[in-house]
């Protein structure tokens, strides 16, 4: 279940710092909607290193459609495996 609070609790941070665990971000709203997510710094490194992963997918897939793929006794032979 989500952990929801309003931006005003931040008042008193040192109880909303203590909800936040890894895979359970704190949801802050403001005026009643959704303003802000707090999450664990482990948590933040994590979802950068999947963008960051996916993004080198996407050029990677990106460049084989522009320059054709290669089949694994060609990049064996490129790498002089």
């Amino acid at each position: 279940m989500p952990n929801i609070k309003p931006v005003s609790d931040l008042r008193n941070y040192n109880e909303v710092l203590r909800d936040v665990a890894v895979g359970e971000p704190v949801f802050l709203t403001k005026n009643g909607r959704g303003r802000y997510a707090i999450v664990d710094i482990e948590e933040y490194e994590k979802n950068a290193a999947i963008l960051k992963l996916m993004g080198e997918l996407s050029r990677g897939e990106a460049s084989a459609a522009k320059n054709r793929w290669l089949d694994i006794s060609s990049v064996e032979r490129e790498l002089g495996i």
